[in-house]
């Protein structure tokens, strides 16, 4: 986890597809409205920051865990962006809710109340979007326990 400025770059492709260009030699990745604006060629911007929240807590989660020498692959995340009206009656991202699932029996794992308890502290984006969008987050095992 570095703390060093983060800079994309966009670049109009058509109408609302958006090429996004990450540099550092990562692929580009083509964003896009879905219809009836865009023609949902690409991720949306909801589905980028939801998928950015899941990525984060997910890299979060396993190294918290890899830390205490414990693996708990393979792991899967699923986050629902909330939609809806504000106020005002303008579309907003109204919360985020992020389900995710150990590949293994959380029985199996050391130090899992330790690491469950603090590793969303660490998650520099899902703390950051929290500041201003309610998020939510569960953690299950390979067998559907809840452990958090």
């Amino acid at each position: 986890m570095s703390a060093e400025d983060v800079t994309v770059r966009l670049a109009q492709r058509h109408d609302y597809q958006f090429e996004v260009d990450f540099g550092a030699g990562t692929p580009a990745l083509l964003g896009d409205e879905p219809p009836p604006l865009g023609q949902g060629a690409g991720p949306s911007p909801m589905q980028l920051l939801a998928s950015a929240v899941g990525n984060c807590l997910s890299s979060s989660l396993l190294f918290a865990l890899r830390k205490f020498k414990q693996a708990p692959e393979p792991m899967t995340a699923e986050v629902t962006a909330e939609i809806g009206r504000n106020a005002e009656n303008r579309l907003r991202v109204l919360r985020i809710r992020a389900r995710l699932t150990l590949g293994v029996p959380g029985a199996g794992l050391a130090h899992l109340d330790r690491v469950l308890g603090q590793f969303e502290q660490f998650c520099t984006v899902t703390q950051s979007v929290a500041a201003g969008i309610p998020v939510s987050v569960e953690v299950f095992d390979s067998e559907g326990t809840r452990l958090k």
